[in-house]
């Protein structure tokens, strides 16, 4: 077999195919590039079961103490054979990528191996969600190449920032400036009465060090804080609407509301877009659900059709 023809083939390999209400859409992971080609419409039955995004807790552990972090603070993490299986089922019923978080997912002993394993083994785009402080040289070393795209925590600049977070905010640019020489990453924002005065500054230093996207995230309510107020929240909106920056701004399906958005795949919502794997092994609808289905005891896609029906006798 020639050079030319195997680059020709890992090129397409590439490639992911998904059957859609709204067409076949087609996913480079290794260029971002998204085709819908809406000439061609599958009947409902071969549309593609998984969702197109998949979050993943790989770990409930963290070396941070964030007051208005969500995740679950039990013990818990994913067994990597458990997990390989799932990743292969996603990739084979056409989910385009997921997206590895916790906890921290660098505290996941494995997390090498399973991003390895992703590239190597499946067609999913991987994404990682951190707080950046444990990316040392060598994991970033252990992890080039496969990833496909970072989101680095960022909650305020500055003096807000560390008294978020509890860790030096200087070590936390550095750290991002490693990264990105390594693989496109972007912002993760969570917006509170606390850090909605730092979004111009924080958007200012994502341009500056060439973040893709900038994430916002209103603050989900917990057992010990509120969530982000309405008075808060309408200044996020008038924010939102004025922005003209250069880094694109984007919102969780899950906190869109109020806010002007612009859904590119309107056909896909839901459970068709959107699915989280707890580090407990349950799938949910988002990572804030209480409520899941456990994926060991009947595989992901039939906990996929049986949460979809328990969405749909809840709604009824």
């Amino acid at each position: 077999m020639s050079a030319k023809f195997q680059n020709s083939a890992s090129e397409a390999r590439r490639i992911k195919v998904r059957a859609t209400a709204g067409g076949i859409h087609l996913f480079n992971r290794a260029t971002g590039t998204n085709v819908l080609i809406d000439e061609i419409r599958p009947s409902p039955a071969n549309f593609s079961q998984a969702p197109r995004q998949v979050s993943i807790a790989l770990t409930n552990a963290c070396d941070l103490a964030c007051e208005y972090c969500y995740a679950p603070k039990h013990q818990a993490h994913l067994p990597f054979e458990d997990l390989k299986g799932w990743l292969r089922d996603l990739d084979e019923h056409g989910a385009i990528g997921i997206g590895f978080g916790g906890g921290e997912p660098t505290l996941y002993p494995k997390l090498t191996e399973v991003c390895e394993f992703a590239t190597k083994d499946t067609n999913l785009a991987v994404t990682l969600t951190t707080h950046a402080h444990r990316l040392t040289p060598k994991l970033l070393r252990g992890i080039e190449g496969n990833i496909n795209f970072v989101r680095v925590s960022m909650d305020g600049v500055g003096s807000t920032y560390e008294a978020n977070r509890g860790r030096s905010f200087d070590d936390l640019i550095g750290r991002i400036k490693n990264l990105s020489s390594l693989v496109p990453f972007g912002i993760n924002f969570v917006v509170n009465s606390e850090t909605i005065l730092d979004l111009d500054p924080a958007i200012e230093l994502a341009s500056k060090m060439n973040a893709r996207e900038f994430l916002l995230l209103p603050e989900q309510a917990t057992a010990f804080r509120l969530g982000i107020d309405e008075h808060t929240r309408r200044m996020l909106t008038t924010w939102v609407e004025g922005y003209s920056g250069a880094v694109p701004i984007s919102v969780s399906e899950g906190n869109s509301d109020g806010l002007p958005t612009c859904n590119p795949l309107p056909f896909e919502t839901g459970l068709s877009a959107f699915a989280h794997i707890d580090a407990a092994g349950k799938l949910k609808r988002t990572s804030y659900d209480q409520f899941g289905v456990t994926i060991s005891q009947i595989g992901i896609i039939a906990a996929l059709e049986q949460l979809k029906e328990s969405h749909q006798l809840s709604i009824q």
